[in-house]
């Protein structure tokens, strides 16, 4: 069963390799903090930077598959904390799959939506 579901993922993987990517403008990103509920959308701009509760978003640039602008969107992201030495996250987003590489943190969670096309 584990082989078959290793299989499937390379296969995914190698097709998601081969397709045409786009650069959007930017991305929303959405946050959460957990220990009220509040929740917010962010608009980030490539490049940009996002001030929200105790953390600082930084998003790098977001790709989507360019036949299907909506289809899917992976951000780079980098997140710091107040009080922290280093990031709390640096690495890709997949809307897709939102768990896949996640922000850990006892308080907030933060995940991609989607890319901002021009």
């Amino acid at each position: 069963m584990i082989r078959w579901a290793l299989l499937a993922l390379l296969l995914t993987g190698q097709a998601a390799a081969a397709q045409q990517v786009a650069t959007g403008t930017g991305a929303k990103l959405r946050w959460l903090d957990k220990v009220d509920g509040q929740v917010t959308d962010m608009d980030i701009d490539n490049n940009g930077i996002y001030e929200i509760g105790r953390l600082k978003v930084h998003l790098r640039e977001c790709r989507f598959p360019a036949g299907n602008p909506t289809g899917d969107a992976y951000a780079f992201v980098t997140i710091a904390e107040e009080g922290a030495s280093g990031p709390v996250f640096e690495g890709w987003m997949i809307a897709s799959s939102p768990a896949l590489n996640a922000l850990e943190h006892p308080r907030y969670d933060v995940w991609v939506m989607r890319c901002k096309t021009p």
